[in-house]
């Protein structure tokens, strides 16, 4: 039998499974996988938390794998405060919309660049709505920022709402949820200079993900809260 391979992986979550070992969710350049890794009381469980770049084999053809060799495989990135938070926020998005072994290398990459980008105190909100945006397009719920539902280019000085299954959709009464044309031509530059741009971007994001979370709240999202 040929012997498993090491690949990259970052640990999503993590908790205590039976007397001595965890039940670990793991990001992979394969997707998510879900894998029992044994006295994780040991050497191997202070490996096992976030923002760690790890070197993985997993063992095992079901859903649920066991891990064989783990080793860090680079430097930890630390993330204090609203770093950290936003830290957690990405993991719980992944956990909840990324499908268990369905690979996605790029949502692996740009998680990697995202927390390499928190450690050095990047702005932290392009930072998140760059991954939410690159998150639904790679799992097939991207849509356009610059032609509306009927392919028509968006208008500067139009009113938008986003129907979450087709894409935006010009209206002509005001109404709650509403994004003017040069906040979506804005985010589609990604130029977040430009007044208002930032703040549509995170209702936008909001509208597009809620569905797809199933009504369920993110619980990372209270740690913003909190005083």
């Amino acid at each position: 039998m040929s012997q498993p391979i090491g690949q990259p992986a970052y640990v999503l979550h993590s908790r205590a499974y039976r007397e001595s070992s965890a039940l670990v969710d793991f990001l992979t350049p394969q997707g998510r996988l879900r894998a029992v890794l044994r006295s994780a009381r040991g050497k191997a469980g202070t490996l096992a938390r976030p923002f760690v770049p790890l070197e993985v084999e997993f063992r095992g053809r079901g859903e649920l794998k066991n891990v064989g060799r783990m080793e860090a495989a680079g430097v930890s990135t630390w993330l204090n405060g609203e770093a950290l938070f936003s830290g957690l926020y990405l993991n719980e998005l992944l956990i909840r919309l990324l499908p268990a072994e369905d690979p996605h290398p790029g949502v692996f990459d740009h998680y990697a660049a995202t927390l390499l980008a928190l450690a050095e105190g990047r702005p932290l909100e392009p930072l998140l709505r760059s991954f939410e945006w690159r998150l639904l397009d790679d799992l097939g719920y991207g849509f356009a920022l610059t032609t509306d539902i009927h392919g028509e280019p968006i208008a500067p000085d139009g009113l938008y709402r986003l129907q979450v299954d087709a894409g935006l959709e010009q209206v002509y009464l005001l109404q709650p949820g509403l994004f003017n044309g040069t906040e979506l031509l804005a985010m589609a530059e990604a130029d977040w200079t430009a007044p208002g741009a930032l703040s549509a971007a995170k209702r936008l994001m909001r509208q597009a993900l809620a569905v797809h979370l199933g009504g369920r709240p993110l619980a990372s999202r209270e740690l913003f809260r909190k005083p």
